[in-house]
């Protein structure tokens, strides 16, 4: 990821519109903004999953992940398992290690990617 110059400003999440996204079970509700020149737009969400999500793939995309609620589980393709609680984070870079993620009770993250 490449951050392009971009004006300064703030985010008031509560005031961004929610998408819904279905998983294998459960639902993702995602606030998203975009910073940066459209060729290298940097996305920024707050995403919430309901208990009990299951991701609908296996995400190549790299992300920089900060658990602000709840708990996440993530699976690599490898097998490994990760728990994030709140106050965690993890990192990934595009194309390095598919992962999904599920949730039994639900969790609220900041993604940027």
């Amino acid at each position: 990821m490449k951050m392009d110059a971009f004006a300064f400003g703030t985010t008031n999440w509560s005031e961004v519109e929610s998408t819904e996204h279905p998983g294998e079970t459960g639902t993702a509700y995602w606030r998203t903004q975009f910073f940066g020149h459209e060729l290298n737009q940097i996305r920024v969400r707050m995403v919430e999953y309901s208990p009990g999500y299951l991701a609908d793939h296996w995400c190549q995309k790299g992300h920089i992940l900060f658990c602000v609620e709840g708990e996440l589980e993530t699976t690599l393709e490898d097998g490994r398992v990760f728990i994030l609680r709140a106050g965690m984070s993890y990192q990934v870079g595009d194309n390095a290690e598919q992962h999904q993620s599920r949730t039994t009770t639900g969790a609220k993250l900041f993604i940027v990617d």
